[in-house]
């Protein structure tokens, strides 16, 4: 594996706080996956936060537990890989203590390594801004897959520095998160984060 030069945070990091405080305190470090022999990463630009049982947009809401969900019921720091519509992989990394199913959606990177082989996977050779933006392509950009489900987050396939990076309240913009197609205060809760006027940021933004 190819050095790095920030530190990897640690797994009290995802355990300790609340997956809303984690996942705008996400924004500004950078995520790095080794897949394949291949090192790739990013500055996280934009997230969003599940709150458990109580959260009509979370995989968990009602206290609900599948083989699917079951890894969000795991200790903070795990990563909690699944398919949406059938087609694209999503990284998630679950917060928290164990039992408490709480977890966060990386929605989009700014890369900063292994362009090359992002572009390559991605099928992407003349637009860089949208090789990670959205999490399906991020995932795809980056070489996950639902394989690396409930593995840790602080290993060496996938893991997340602190490289000195950070934005003000000023330079973040808090609104409501992407598809949630149901009524009720959490359609429009503001738990979707990300660096404001920042062109590698998912649609819609501003």
């Amino acid at each position: 594996m190819q050095n790095t030069s920030g530190k990897k945070l640690s797994l009290e990091f995802f355990r300790n706080g609340d997956v809303v405080d984690i996942a705008r305190n996400l924004l500004g470090k950078t995520l790095y996956c080794f897949v394949d022999g291949q090192l790739c990463g990013g500055t996280i630009i934009e997230t969003e936060a599940y709150r458990g049982p109580e959260d009509r947009g979370s995989h968990a809401y009602g206290g609900k537990r599948t083989p699917r969900n079951e890894t969000m019921y795991g200790a903070g720091g795990l990563v909690y890989m699944y398919i949406c519509y059938g087609i694209h992989d999503m990284l998630n990394i679950v917060t928290g203590e164990e039992g408490t199913s709480h977890a966060l959606l990386i929605r989009a990177i700014e890369p900063t390594v292994g362009i090359d082989v992002m572009r390559i996977r991605r099928g992407i050779f003349d637009q860089d801004t949208r090789l990670c933006q959205g999490p399906g392509a991020l995932a795809k950009a980056m070489g996950l897959t639902k394989l690396h489900n409930s593995i840790l987050i602080t290993g060496e396939q996938i893991w997340i520095e602190d490289s000195g990076i950070s934005y003000t309240d000023e330079q973040i913009v808090a609104g409501p998160r992407v598809g949630m197609n149901f009524d009720g205060p959490y359609k429009t809760i503001p738990w979707r984060f990300y660096v404001k006027g920042n062109k590698f940021v998912s649609k819609p933004h501003v």
